[in-house]
């Protein structure tokens, strides 16, 4: 046996998969075709190119040749693992949708009828439609948000069979029915885009809910639904007037996948003597004084010891990757892509990636996640006026806003000061000239990675109001996190309970929040006020797309106003103080110019006097301008 293939076949079995099968037991096989990669594809497609991955037992010992209409055979490719051939296609514009004839000849003659189906997406208004900034993204983990299936809570074929509520790392049993029987509920909240984590299939023997440890990058897990059941879940969702964003994983994937358990070849994955956890430090990516080491670590670092990280220098790895994101838009007509781990891929991947899907789908919404320290870090991955850097240049339309999520927090925690508090909003925002546009990005108050807004600020209902009102106002997506809007509160450690059930998604609850019955107190007083001001947002352009002018903070007030040529003009004033204060608006003329009075769009109160204005404190109000 190959020395190399040895090696990694040790390391499947210390990570807990199959052992490799050896080359010279393999050969012995006869030829049989378990799956090809991608699962089908479409005529008419930009890039005529497809690297169909075929896995079979000792597969690459075959020849293949084909014999279709406007489809030439490019050539095969064999890998270190017999158990893959690369079959390389050219798809001309004049073939046509049907069954493409494959045939393999090795130990024995096996024939194959791959999928080429007609494109939907182009001409059709309500697939691809983008995500920008005039949507309100609602964040959820499916596992946790309702259970409108229980027959697929258990997939006994999967590794993780545990079904237990009380338990914060096994499977609750939430699904995609469980998300569309609520498409109303979301709607009356004022959202417009709905962002599940990935709801790709993680066969893991271990907290396989949260998605993120992906098995097979071609199904959905079965304890949401099926495919078609996807598909049909993304077209209801248009239907209703709703976005869907697809959250993806470029850096990793799941070891109990089939693709590492029986690797195509050593250099599919990154591979350490011993198991080397990522440092997670991004500042290696682009530190013109970083040790090659610590890049290396940050970048082919494995992210968990059930994560493999794979190798996207790797020009098969990295064709793989892209073709199963093209696959996604075309199959589903998906809206846009959440990108995982974005700071930790190959750099020159990530701009191949980026442009691939663009390219294919200029309208496709992409943001990415970049948990990172300094809004020049984070601007770096992002479209942006930096030099190049290393050769890269990412071409990633926008970011998560984490700098500015560091800021909100900070200015309902802490005191003003000259840059501590409010003002870290300001010069946050200030730094917005890094970006080639700031509104793509989304701005957000937590996530499922963070301790819970709520809990953040103390569980004061007043700071939580400025909180959404600077979510819903400020410039780019505001992403809310589920259960946000009615109050849900706990801290990411010791216990994850940042990720606990949705009151009311399982039948049984004694509390159901998604109804208004269900909702009292502070929880109905939350609801009522993110769902005015979205719904607000909604049908308020200036919000969307207005500019943005801001002014200095001072004395603990923070003001700014969303305007734009049409003569909209929304002012937005945020007193961080314990108690009221008076602002002499003198300074804010060339924006207050005109105006007369103002209405508070979330109480309909009316101010009259807009040259002193008394503010009480921990109070945000976003006033719509009058002449």
């Amino acid at each position: 046996m190959n020395r190399t293939f040895s090696l990694l076949s040790l390391l499947v079995l210390l990570l807990g998969g199959a052992p490799l099968p050896s080359r010279a037991a393999e050969a012995a096989k006869p030829a049989a075709i378990t799956r090809i990669d991608p699962t089908f594809w479409w005529v008419g497609m930009k890039n005529p190119k497809l690297q169909l991955l075929v896995h079979g037992p000792g597969i690459g010992a075959s020849t293949a040749s084909l014999n279709y209409a406007g489809v030439t055979l490019d050539g095969t490719q064999k890998l270190e693992n017999p158990n893959y051939l690369l079959v390389n296609l050219s798809i001309g514009t004049d073939a046509k949708p049907g069954k493409l004839p494959l045939e393999f000849k090795g130990a024995k003659k096996v024939k194959y009828e791959y999928e080429l189906r007609a494109r939907t997406t182009p001409g059709d208004k309500s697939k691809v439609q983008g995500i920008n900034s005039s949507d309100f993204v609602y964040l959820l983990m499916p596992d946790r948000f309702a259970n409108g299936d229980p027959s697929n809570d258990v997939v006994k074929s999967l590794q993780e069979t545990k079904l237990d509520r009380g338990q914060m790392y096994a499977r609750h049993g939430g699904d995609l029915k469980g998300i569309e029987d609520h498409f109303g509920y979301l709607k009356e909240l004022g959202v417009t885009a709905i962002w599940p984590t990935p709801i790709v299939e993680n066969d893991e023997p271990k907290t396989s809910y949260h998605g993120y440890a992906l098995t097979d990058f071609y199904a959905v897990d079965p304890r949401y639904g099926s495919n078609d059941d996807y598909v049909r879940f993304v077209q209801r969702a248009h239907q209703q007037g709703l976005k869907v964003v697809h959250d993806v994983v470029l850096n990793h994937m799941g070891t109990s996948g089939y693709l590492v358990k029986d690797a195509p070849a050593k250099d599919w994955f990154h591979q350490w003597p011993t198991f080397t956890r990522s440092n997670f430090r991004d500042a290696a990516f682009n530190d013109p004084y970083v040790s090659q080491s610590d890049r290396k670590q940050f970048g082919e670092g494995w992210f968990d010891q059930h994560m493999a990280d794979l190798n996207q220098t790797n020009p098969l790895v990295s064709t793989y990757l892209i073709q199963n994101f093209l696959w996604w838009v075309e199959y589903t007509g998906l809206d846009g892509y959440r990108v995982d781990t974005y700071t930790y891929s190959d750099r020159k991947f990530l701009m191949d990636w980026g442009k691939a899907l663009l390219d294919e789908y200029p309208q496709l919404g992409m943001f990415a996640e970049t948990w990172v320290q300094g809004t020049a870090q984070q601007a770096y991955f992002a479209r942006n006026i930096l030099p190049e850097v290393d050769g890269f240049k990412s071409n990633m339309p926008g970011v998560l806003d984490f700098q500015l999520q560091y800021a909100i927090n900070e200015a309902l925690t802490r005191d003003a000061g000259w840059t501590e508090g409010i003002s870290k909003l300001y010069y946050t925002l200030q730094a917005d000239w890094l970006y080639e546009d700031p509104a793509r990005n989304v701005v957000f108050l937590d996530n499922h990675d963070m301790s819970r807004f709520f809990s953040v600020i103390g569980e004061d209902l007043a700071k939580y109001k400025m909180g959404l009102a600077w979510l819903l106002t400020v410039r780019g997506t505001p992403q809310l996190y589920y259960g946000t809007e009615v109050l849900m509160k706990n801290y990411s450690n010791p216990d994850g309970k940042v990720r606990e059930d949705f009151p009311g998604g399982w039948a049984g609850d004694k509390v159901n929040l998604f109804t208004a019955v269900g909702r009292t107190g502070p929880a109905a007083e939350a609801f009522t006020y993110v769902s005015k001001l979205a719904n607000y947002r909604k049908t308020h352009p200036v919000l969307h797309t207005g500019k943005l002018m801001h002014f200095i903070p001072d004395g603990g007030v923070y003001t700014y106003f969303r305007y734009n040529d049409a003569g909209e003009t929304v002012m937005v004033m945020m007193n961080t103080n314990k108690d009221e204060k008076t602002v002499d608006t003198a300074r804010m003329a060339e924006r207050l110019s005109g105006y007369t009075a103002a209405t508070d769009v979330v109480t309909g109160a009316t101010l009259t006097d807009l040259k002193s204005v008394k503010i009480p404190g921990r109070t945000a109000w976003v006033l719509e301008l009058k002449k």
